[in-house]
């Protein structure tokens, strides 16, 4: 039996990208074994009114407002919907990390007391990781046998210190970086293991290169511990310069918004959308009060088609915008599943409204962008893919009239891996026909070539059809038939609508969501009253 292989991590935050990076590293190097230290310092009275007497002189009034708006949130925080369990993201919880019996965690109040080297010295690491971690000194970064490793979010030298992707986006930067580096005795100063480098799109945000950052840093740090352990790692040394930064004020976080956010907003005046916004608002404030019992039991199925920060239309929402979505879905509505959605011949009443979250097409952005995301929150969904458009460079009619670029599409590796994260995918057909005037022999070719290559490809049983363009008019009850004699399992149009009191297995009604839709309008669309 090989010896296994000692990891150490250090680290401040046991956040979902840090436990997502120790599963999926478990996940890649077979025989690990793991120490997870945790540094959780307590602070006293007088520390925290310290803190709070320097942050008000560093970032002036605005730190009032701030603490008051953050007090609210923590006391008025609902109860988060469970994570969905046949989603690969389960595994990166914190209970079920305590389950693994090859780790271990420690939390500590100081990471560099005698205890905790003495703690780590006789696990005797072969390698350390420093993730999310505060400033590590010599006696603690030391102690493993090969070193210690530090995930930084940002290109070295340019951008040393914190927060990942702020001052980039502030300095006006085409890219940002992520680096994998030998920690030393200086702060994000030690050779470079591996880097790598995103653009920043067109309507690029701090939160959303973060989250890109994040799944990015995953990649980097699990793709560099393997050439370590292996000894084929050949790291660089850093250039000279380079610049420190430090954690923003608010002033300089509000500046910076203001200057992102212009492109965010659409063209509507700001008292029109301060009404709709507060409408809509106060209309789903009064459904979990108890407005919910004046209306019919209702499941909402959502249609998304690219999460992208590349461009805006009505085909598309930003990446910082979808985490958005999917945290309000977690924190004030009840996710289901695509599955769950069919089989609910009678809809059950709840305080919370019942949603589905489904995507068309097959753009490529649903694996890099969407799906990271809902495994983040522990969301289900599902993509219906065309799949003659799937490894090509093909367009679809909608984005020819458009006359957009190129957009690149999925490949059968990227739905495998989907399929085995939990997520559901299902028909498009294979070109993205229009069924209701396609003759009935090229409809029936197209829905029975479209199952065969799922089934073939990600070994399906039952396949789930959304019909392209989703119209009432792009559906007759002839073609409808078809879909059921092809051994399809449910069918999903697009014309709006919300699924009231039961579910027609063969007329699952959808609703469309775009950038457009702000968080109060997008809450008041998971209700499903209009």
């Amino acid at each position: 039996m090989s010896i296994p292989n000692k990891i150490v991590v250090f680290t401040g935050n046991l956040a979902y990208s840090v436990r997502k990076g120790i599963v999926e590293l478990d996940r890649s190097i077979p025989n690990m074994c793991w120490l997870i230290v945790i540094h959780s310092p307590k602070k006293t009275l007088s520390q925290l009114l310290r803190n709070q007497w320097r942050n008000l002189l560093r970032n002036g009034w605005r730190w009032i407002p701030y603490q008051i708006i953050d007090i609210l949130q923590r006391v008025r925080s609902d109860h988060e919907s469970p994570i969905n369990t046949d989603l690969r993201s389960s595994e990166y919880t914190i209970p079920s990390l305590k389950t693994r019996h090859n780790l271990r965690l420690l939390q500590v109040t100081d990471i560099h007391a005698e205890n905790t080297i003495k703690a780590v010295t006789e696990f005797e690491p072969d390698l350390g990781l420093a993730l999310a971690a505060p400033i590590l000194r010599y006696p603690l970064y030391s102690i493993p046998r090969l070193g210690t490793v530090n995930l930084h979010k940002g290109k070295v030298p340019d951008y040393r210190g914190m927060p990942p992707a702020f001052w980039e986006l502030w300095n006006d930067e085409k890219s940002v970086g992520c680096t994998v580096h030998w920690v030393d005795d200086k702060l994000d100063t030690g050779n470079v293991v591996a880097e790598e480098k995103i653009e920043c799109d067109n309507f690029a945000t701090v939160r959303g290169l973060q989250l890109h950052l994040d799944e990015l840093g995953v990649d980097l740090i699990c793709k560099s511990v393997g050439w370590i352990l292996q000894g084929t790692l050949r790291s660089i040394a850093q250039n000279n310069g380079g610049k420190t930064y430090r954690k923003p004020t608010l002033s300089q976080i509000t500046m910076l918004n203001r200057k992102l956010m212009h492109k965010q907003t659409p063209d509507v005046p700001r008292i029109r959308q301060l009404v709709k916004n507060t409408f809509a608002r106060s209309v789903f404030d009064l459904w979990r009060i108890g407005l919910s019992s004046a209306f019919a039991p209702r499941i909402t199925v959502l249609l998304y088609h690219r999460v992208t920060d590349n461009v805006r239309d009505n085909l598309t929402v930003g990446i910082e915008q979808f985490d958005r979505h999917m945290l309000l879905i977690r924190k004030y509505c009840q996710p289901i599943s695509i599955e769950d959605v069919l089989n609910c011949e009678t809809i059950r009443r709840t305080r919370k409204p019942f949603v589905c979250i489904t995507f068309d097409d097959g753009y490529l952005d649903n694996y890099i962008n969407a799906a990271p995301i809902l495994l983040r929150h522990g969301i289900p969904a599902a993509f219906f893919v065309s799949t003659g458009m799937i490894e090509t460079n093909n367009q679809f009619p909608h984005d020819l009239r458009r006359g957009n670029h190129l957009i690149p599409m999925m490949d059968w590796h990227h739905l495998n891996e989907m399929h085995d994260s939990g997520f559901t995918i299902g028909s498009h057909t294979v070109k993205h026909i229009n069924c209701a005037v396609e003759s009935e022999e090229n409809v029936w070719t197209e829905l029975i070539k479209s199952r065969e290559d799922l089934q073939r490809k990600l070994v399906l049983e039952e396949i789930i059809f959304a019909y392209p363009y989703g119209g009432r008019q792009h559906m007759t009850p002839e073609r409808l038939e078809l879909v059921k004699k092809a051994g399809y399992s449910g069918c999903l149009s697009a014309y709006g609508g919300t699924n009231i009191g039961k579910v027609d297995p063969f007329n699952v009604l959808r609703r469309g969501i775009h950038w457009e839709f702000s968080d109060q309008a997008f809450l008041f669309a998971c209700l499903g009253l209009t």
